[in-house]
């Protein structure tokens, strides 16, 4: 895989930082979490006066082997057909970015279906979905290469335009059964309490879907006795799994701001804390679902998100509908007066 060189945002500002958060006008801490994002916002940008220009979504496609399996209610088909359905602006990914201005990126990296010819569609396609992972590797060592680098070039090409913060989505039926086993094997839970019902299984599905995610961990120890975490992602990601955790590291490593969705993408966050813890101070964790085993998660990378709607349509909806909170952090930074120029008397 390729080198990420990624270090903690310098805290040399922090002092300074804290002082004009405390001298706005207005009771000191009074308001919570949003004093807290300005201060990551602020640390992460190196600046008393950050910015959130130019928001870029990457909307990421890839198909899934395991899905042949039974795992999901949706068929596989489904992503190609949201995927085109994205291109003419009728999902819900549309809608928000439209709302808080963000460029959308639609980006194919692994579906089952011929989408090269389609207008607004970005062919960066690996393989027409990953193997089933019941039975062997969802990937090679080349093909997780091949989508790392996909997902830091993306960054790339968002940051030359200016680009200040980051939101990563997905589109990928059967994705939360790698979600579970990468949440199971890296945070040590039960996989019990990593499975949950995805797009809307019944508890006879779920039980389902815990079994065959049973014997792929079974034949993953067999052939892998003392896994890495690169094993772990090569054996069971999707390709646009792999991608987002390319584009979380390269955004980290160029010192951007990252928002960070649901149960999929909080997966994906974990294997790139994982590989990189450094990469965790550039996350903003934004949305807290319904899916079985999210909190946990979380819980385990000491991560607090922003907002508990229950949305579990994935897209990175969850993290756009937060992009609000994170704005207001910045315009408190930069736009409250502070007490001197208010003439109102600092009583703390």
């Amino acid at each position: 895989m390729r080198p990420f060189d990624i270090h903690r945002p310098d805290q040399g500002l922090s002092t300074q930082i804290q002082q004009k958060i405390d001298n706005l006008n207005k009771p000191k801490g009074s308001l919570g979490r949003l004093e807290d994002l300005a201060m990551q916002v602020c640390l992460v940008q190196q600046t008393l006066t950050p910015s959130l220009a130019h928001p870029c979504h990457l909307l990421l496609g890839g198909d899934h082997g395991i899905e042949r399996e039974g795992v999901s209610l949706s068929p596989r088909e489904v992503t190609w057909q949201q995927m085109i359905n994205f291109t003419r602006g009728g999902g819900g990914v549309n809608m928000f970015c439209r709302q808080h201005g963000f460029r959308l990126s639609i980006v194919d990296v692994g579906v089952d279906h011929d989408l090269s010819s389609v207008p607004g569609i970005i062919d960066r396609k690996i393989r027409r979905g990953t193997r089933n992972f019941r039975f062997e590797s969802a990937m090679t060592q080349e093909e997780m290469d091949r989508a790392i680098d996909t997902g830091a070039a993306l960054v790339d090409d968002c940051l030359a335009d200016g680009c200040k913060v980051v939101c990563v989505g997905e589109m990928g039926i059967a994705n939360t059964s790698p979600s579970s086993l990468w949440m199971h094997l890296l945070c040590q839970i039960p996989l019990g309490n990593c499975v949950g019902a995805g797009s809307g299984i019944d508890s006879e599905g779920i039980r389902h879907k815990y079994d065959v995610l049973s014997q792929a961990r079974k034949r993953f120890f067999e052939e892998h006795p003392s896994p890495t975490t690169e094993d772990i992602v090569r054996e069971f990601g999707g390709y646009e799994m792999v991608a987002a955790i390319g584009a979380m590291l390269r955004a980290a490593e160029r010192q951007t701001l990252i928002l960070v969705d649901g149960f999929i993408m909080t997966a994906c966050a974990l294997a790139a804390c994982r590989l990189h813890p450094e990469a965790q101070d550039y996350m903003i964790f934004c949305h807290c679902g319904d899916e079985s085993g999210h909190r946990a998660m979380l819980d385990a990378m000491g991560a607090t998100p922003l907002l508990t709607l229950g949305l579990r349509l994935g897209e990175g909806t969850g993290a756009l509908c937060a992009f609000p909170l994170v704005d207001s952090a910045v315009r408190m930074i930069n736009e409250m007066n502070n007490f001197s120029h208010a003439n109102i008397t600092k009583y703390f």
